[in-house]
């Protein structure tokens, strides 16, 4: 899948004094390219500054792959001592840019009459191109999330990244977990087909659930587990039932149009499994007019990052959010970031923050109560005013008083995620700090003369924890499923025999429009489960938790085709499941049907 962002790479250097040269880069990892560009011009970290303020989109494609074109402007300003700017075009961009990794997964699965999944055998193959770059830690994701929201009595799952002679593959909204789910819900089908049941009973029948099913393949224990009610939910809201007795009447009396559905889970591991990422800082400084000036390690590509942390910083100082200015990531601020991803962004960064703001609100606090000769549990911050004992002042009156006794309004905050530890080798520990539920069920119409299909309907149901900004979320949650939806669907990357890429533009490459989406989309916040662990305000991440949630468009399509041969053959619909691969797969079972 090609990420795609309406802004494409554009890096630019402007050389200064000494050493020095200054990086405005469209990047998900300033730290990163400021270490590349240093390298690259053989000089310290400290020479090299790093600036962000927005991104035109990212969804991983900007992590690692920005790289390379600051690094050639910062040679380039330095042999011309002048300003140098890089932006290939778009077709450029997609060539030579790394893609989310293509996978082919094998298994084997054992199962009893009544579908309760016994063991499962793995071997996740990915294409990763011609260097390293993230395919490791990507393929190790996969494996982190082949058991998505099932419990595998007995598992063996391996990844083989595979050296080829395309480009360098990289990373891509999920990481790799996304693939891992696909080979899980390919395994439930397999058995529902196997034993004749509604793939949604052996979802719930594999599902995790008590003390001795609640252990994944790696070891973690799985404590928050809503995922019963989750499903329970939808299936209510979304009348699956109903419509499944619906879809069986239609298609017996449709001979053209055949009707599919299907209702997938999603468990999304949160936190960087390489635990030295789950790190962040911040700089926050308050003004003597009570003004914020706000700065982190997170980057801006249209995902709400700067605003959901602009939040947390107003409301510990209980300020309006306009009094809180975010400043432009760089280097020069918050030094040794972690890129923003694994939906870690506002997990990280907003804790650091409120982090930052809270030791200035502590030192506001014993100043006030010490000039006061107040208790400091009689300090209280109210909308725009301190009550101080039994009277109030306004919170730019109280910070210029602290400023004229010499108090520190200006903190640097930290933030590290607890908990969590990984041992690669032995295959064990606690990769991730919590996980996000959620839960999406399709209906789609497929034309089996041709193969088109139209997706009439998606109910989804995704908790967010408490959230801090729910428009944000929704829109998350409602772009990442029609960025699944097309990565499984639609979105087909082709190379010729040269390595060479051969659908390098939108003439060529397929991403879902505005016609694509579900004719009904009714998207639902779970807002009823705070997170388990202590996280900003008790939210959780819902950057790549979603994308997944794609799964049900190819299950329901996968559904659609089985009527073809009345339920009895399991497709194996491979994605993308583009028109073409859907008319063959219902031409195979229309050659392999009993007369």
């Amino acid at each position: 899948q090609e990420h795609f962002y309406l802004e494409g790479h554009i890096a630019m250097a402007v050389p200064g004094e000494d050493e020095d040269v200054t990086i405005y880069s469209s990047t998900q990892h300033p730290s990163e390219v400021q270490h590349m560009v240093s390298h690259a011009l053989g000089v310290p970290s400290n020479a090299i500054t790093v600036e962000i303020r927005r991104m035109g989109g990212g969804f991983g494609g900007k992590e690692t792959q920005g790289n390379q074109f600051a690094a050639l402007a910062a040679i380039a300003a330095k042999r011309h001592h002048r300003a140098v700017k890089i932006r290939p075009d778009r077709d450029d961009d997609m060539i030579a840019t790394g893609k989310r990794h293509d996978f082919v997964v094998d298994y084997e699965v054992g199962f009893d009459d009544d579908g309760n999944i016994l063991g499962v055998d793995f071997m996740f193959a990915a294409r990763c191109g011609f260097s390293s770059d993230l395919s490791g830690p990507v393929t190790d994701r996969a494996l982190f999330h082949c058991d998505n929201t099932y419990f595998w009595p007995a598992v063996h799952a391996q990844s083989a990244p595979l050296y080829t002679n395309t480009v360098s593959n990289t990373a891509f909204r999920g990481f790799g977990g996304p693939q891992g789910m696909v080979g899980a819900e390919r395994v439930i089908d397999e058995v529902a087909f196997a034993v004749g049941k509604d793939p949604l009973e052996i979802r719930k029948k594999n599902f995790y659930g008590t003390s001795d099913r609640n252990i994944t393949p790696y070891h973690q224990t799985v404590e928050d587990n809503i995922i019963h009610r989750i499903i329970a939910e939808l299936e209510a809201s979304s009348n699956y039932e109903r419509r499944r007795r619906e879809i069986r009447a239609f298609n017996a009396n449709s001979r053209i149009i055949k009707r599919g559905l299907a209702l997938t889970p999603v468990k999304f591991g949160i936190s960087f499994t390489a635990t030295h990422y789950n790190q962040a800082g911040a700089l926050v400084h308050v003004y003597t007019d009570g003004s914020v000036h706000l700065n982190h390690g997170g980057t801006e590509m249209g995902q709400g990052l700067y605003l959901k942390v602009a939040q947390v910083v107003a409301e510990e100082f209980q300020i309006d959010l306009d009094q809180v200015k975010i400043t432009a990531t760089t280097t020069g601020k918050v030094p040794n970031t972690s890129a923003t991803a694994a939906s870690s962004g506002s997990d990280l960064n907003g804790m650091a923050a409120q982090n930052g703001a809270r030791q200035i609100k502590d030192r506001l606090t014993n100043f006030a109560a010490e000039k006061y000769q107040v208790p400091r549990d009689q300090v209280l911050f109210l909308p725009n005013r301190v009550r101080i004992g039994n009277q109030e002042i306004a919170f730019a009156d109280l910070v210029k008083q602290a400023y004229m006794a010499r108090i520190q309004l200006s903190a640097a905050g930290f933030y590290k995620t607890p908990k969590i530890h990984w041992n690669r080798d032995k295959g064990e520990g606690r990769p991730f700090y919590y996980f996000a539920y959620g839960a999406s069920c399709s209906e789609v119409s497929v034309d089996t003369l041709t193969g088109e299909y139209v997706v009439e309907r998606t109910d989804i149901l995704h908790e967010t924890g408490r959230s801090l900004n729910r428009a944000i979320d929704l829109g998350q949650i409602e772009g990442g499923f029609i960025q699944g939806m097309g990565w499984l669907t639609t979105e087909e990357l082709w190379w010729d025999e040269k390595g060479r890429l051969r659908t390098h533009a939108p003439s060529t490459y397929k991403i879902p429009l505005a016609s694509d989406r579900p004719k009904i989309f009714n998207v639902t916040l779970a807002d009823w489960p705070e997170a388990h662990e202590p996280t900003v305000h008790r939210s959780k991440a819902v950057g790549e938790p979603p994308f997944p949630l794609g799964m049900s468009v190819l299950h329901a399509l996968s559904d659609a085709v089985a009527s073809v041969a009345d339920h009895r053959i399991c497709p194996r619909l491979d994605a993308p499941a583009t028109p073409e691969r859907v008319l063959m797969a219902i031409e195979r079972l229309k050659a392999a049907k009993p007369a």
